[in-house]
């Protein structure tokens, strides 16, 4: 074990107990290149089969290897006072002040635990961040007690939006869809790259190392004027715009209805369609028959990879002749590139990513290009 541990930086709290116990970032104990190298030796063995093309693995800038983390989602439970933090087993792992978390979380965890009424009148089941939006989720119907919120001062706590979900059955699913209430302040928040969302949005971390990674996807599918651009798993449109200012059409595809309409607003003029991309195929097919230019795709699936019956119609239908596909699971990820292989794709490089410092996480970004044999 290195003697200089991730957290060396943090001075000893009375927290130290927990940040120990929690299953949150596993290579705490390690120095930073340490973690970095594990990662590398994680997917030198899980991506095998493309080892000559595995790049080194991006390192997340000094600045951005603690309090990273502005995506969360935080169990909740009381116990003569509420505690947020993650599940060990069955017991809670409360993480105040946790190096990780942006300091506006563990700021909002603060207050809540010092204002929030106790479980009977308000039965919070967890605390959801994203960036500046924060949802507190209870498993009730009903509108519980909200006067203790006019305590909280939203600009103190670098907030933009504090929302109630009510969800009964709270649980494998987060959020439920018709359960929500605005408490205080705005819909919608604004990054720094100028793009709107809200309380549901996906958010890639570590923002400096995704901006590296839209660069080099863009880079290497050389998008332009003639071009027709599919953006699969679009989010809330971090890539569409990118991709619009190289005069190419561009589609983008998203299932979640908030991160639809917020895509719909970043990129103005580009078709966003709504649903899961398998059963879009339909409508994608359509749109790519009435361009009749050459194809490239850029896609950020879940942790699930590629539906495959998307996967099949890339490979066999739409054939793009470049595709760039950002994966968080690299068992996922070996699945999919081994069914694109095999229907005519070549992966030309592997490129990792940092996005979870002090976790055992690690983002890859696969570059594939049709064969020339393959009628690219």
């Amino acid at each position: 074990m290195s003697m200089n541990p991730f957290w060396s930086v943090i001075p000893p709290t009375e927290h130290a107990g927990c940040i120990a116990a929690c299953p949150g970032c596993r290579h705490r104990s390690l120095a930073y290149p340490d973690s970095l190298r594990r990662k590398q030796q994680w997917l030198s063995r899980a991506l095998a089969p493309w080892r000559p093309v595995l790049q080194p693995a991006r390192a997340a800038p000094a600045g951005w290897r603690l309090h990273y983390r502005d995506r969360v989602c935080l169990h909740a439970r009381w116990d003569d006072g509420w505690a947020f933090g993650l599940l060990n087993r069955d017991a809670l792992i409360p993480a105040p002040d946790c190096p990780v978390h942006h300091p506006r979380i563990n700021r909002l965890a603060a207050a809540l635990r010092r204002y929030l009424p106790g479980p009977a009148a308000f039965p919070l089941a967890y605390l959801a961040c994203t960036g500046r939006q924060a949802t507190l989720v209870i498993r009730s119907h009903a509108i519980p007690p909200t006067g203790w919120t006019r305590t909280l001062s939203l600009a103190a706590l670098d907030l933009d939006a504090l929302w109630l979900n009510r969800h009964p059955s709270a649980g494998r699913r987060l959020f439920a869809k018709r359960g929500w209430t605005r408490l205080l302040g705005t819909a919608y928040s604004v990054d720094d790259n100028g793009l709107r969302y809200g309380p549901e949005a996906f958010r890639q971390l570590v923002a400096p190392l995704h901006r590296a990674s839209l660069e080099r996807a863009e880079a290497f599918l050389e998008p332009g004027p003639g071009d027709a651009i599919l953006d699969l798993y679009c989010g809330v449109g971090t890539g569409l715009a990118r991709w619009q200012r190289s005069g190419g059409r561009v589609l983008g595809v998203e299932l979640g209805g908030e991160a639809v309409t917020c895509a719909r607003q970043n990129a103005p003029g580009v078709e966003v369609l709504r649903g899961a991309c398998a059963t879009r195929i339909p409508q994608i097919q359509a749109w790519l028959t009435q361009r009749r230019g050459p194809v490239v795709a850029y896609a950020n699936p879940p942790r699930t990879g590629l539906e495959p019956a998307l996967r099949a119609w890339l490979s066999e239908t739409a054939r793009p002749r470049r595709l760039a596909y950002l994966s968080c699971s690299a068992g996922t990820l070996s699945r999919d590139l081994t069914e694109l292989e095999a229907s005519g794709y070549r992966v030309e490089e592997l490129q990792p990513y940092d996005f979870f410092p002090g976790t055992d996480h690690v983002e890859t970004l696969a570059l594939l290009s049709r064969w020339a044999a393959a009628g690219a």
